[in-house]
């Protein structure tokens, strides 16, 4: 197993620094100039409040007082408007139930679907990766951060549509006087939780394919690291102004890759074949195998934390903006070794009709041309395997942990 750990003499404090901060909230990309709709149409209160489809809409804006934001004529707004469609996507099935919503939940809602100050046609957004970046209306709780930064959405468009974070938008560039309106297939739900929330909750047995390996294994990368600085990985996960993604091995995948390298290494010191495979698999059999002192020397903390930053990309990824030809996408750990190929991602995607479960894509590393499968599902919790959002970033599950060179 030692001949796996060479390749890992990284300086990880200037990497992660660079993860934490190099990919924080950023400003809105240029957008390419439109011609702006003058005063004399309809604000995109009217739009809204005179047509039937948008009833659930007009009824929240009118409760939390958000519709007369939206009628003012010196101020401009990229609108997601969901109809009620959307809603009953999502499971509210009428105006009385959009009325019987607590604020605190409503208000977070439609102010995530608002993005004020810009008007963004889908034409300003390339179809080419990473996604647009765009701050919402709704900020951060304080004492988190500072109120004037602000949770942001992330549009993307491909030849064949175009999305708001994962989700398909089923019309685009409805014209208003001050501003522009889209409409979402379903909710775009703001998200709540921190990637190291996400896996550190994901611990119990599903068919192998929980996160525990993967909690385990940043664990035994933060060894001897203080828990509150940027050469913390878990630090870096859960802080709220990065923007990453994260390509998380399962359990199964860990086990598979772990029993293999062990057994190796047993047998590279004589140990029988049939008796190798048995300890390895022993020894790979629960997520303590990387606390395990006697693996210590070929599953340092070094090396570990080397693997692990080769799942991580410097902007948040969602499956529909990976690109749909082979791609080399840098990771974290292109940071420090700026030659390292990065890895291979691409997508196929399939035209409508929604939901768009059809959706698959494939990452690998160069290094070892391993592939993994993952596949879009717009509410993928309790154990989804793709695009699921967080604050900080988006996590896809992976059947395969992905080995740098």
């Amino acid at each position: 197993m030692k001949r796996s750990i060479y390749f890992l003499r990284l300086p990880m404090a200037a990497l992660l620094i660079g993860l934490a901060f190099a990919s924080c909230n950023k400003d809105v990309p240029p957008a390419v100039p439109i011609n702006y709709p003058d005063n004399s149409g309809q604000t995109i209160a009217e739009i809204i409040s005179g047509d039937t489809s948008y009833s659930f809409l007009t009824a929240a804006l009118t409760r939390t007082g958000l519709i007369q934001s939206l009628a003012k004529t010196n101020s401009t707004f990229t609108f997601f408007a969901p109809k009620n469609d959307a809603f009953r996507y999502a499971g509210i099935p009428s105006a009385d139930v959009v009325n019987a919503l607590p604020l605190e939940l409503l208000v977070p809602v439609l102010q995530y679907h608002l993005v004020p100050g810009q008007i963004y046609s889908s034409l300003n957004i390339q179809p080419v990766y990473p996604n647009v970046q765009l701050p919402t209306a709704f900020t951060f709780p304080a004492p988190n951060t500072s109120p004037l930064v602000r949770f942001s959405t992330f549009p993307s468009r491909r030849d064949n549509g175009a999305w708001v974070n994962n989700i398909p938008l089923v019309a685009t560039d409805i014209k208003a006087s001050n501003g522009i309106i889209h409409n979402p297939f379903t909710l775009v739900m703001p998200p709540s939780r921190s990637l190291w929330d996400r896996i550190n909750s994901d611990t119990a047995s599903n068919n192998n394919k929980s996160l525990a390996y993967l909690r385990a294994a940043l664990i035994r990368a933060d060894s001897g690291v203080a828990p509150t600085s940027f050469n913390s990985l878990i630090y870096t996960l859960s802080y709220p102004l990065v923007n990453a993604t994260v390509f998380a091995p399962t359990d199964s995948a860990f086990q598979s890759l772990l029993t293999g390298a062990i057994a190796q290494a047993l047998i590279a010191q004589s140990v029988p074949p049939q008796i190798a495979i048995q300890q390895a698999q022993y020894l790979a059999s629960t997520p303590a195998v990387f606390q395990n002192p006697a693996l210590f020397g070929a599953l340092s903390a070094q090396t570990v934390k080397g693997i692990l930053v080769y799942h991580v990309l410097l902007n948040r990824t969602f499956t529909n903006n990976i690109p749909s030809t082979a791609t080399a996408i840098p990771t974290v750990l292109n940071t420090v070794y700026s030659q390292h190929p990065g890895i291979v991602a691409t997508a196929a995607f399939y035209p409508p009709p929604y939901p768009p479960s059809v959706y698959a894509a494939s990452v690998k590393g160069l290094a070892n041309g391993t592939a993994s499968k993952i596949y879009v599902n717009p509410t993928p919790e309790p154990y989804g395997t793709s695009d699921q959002h967080y604050y900080n970033g988006v996590l896809h599950k992976i059947d395969q942990v992905m080995l740098p060179q």
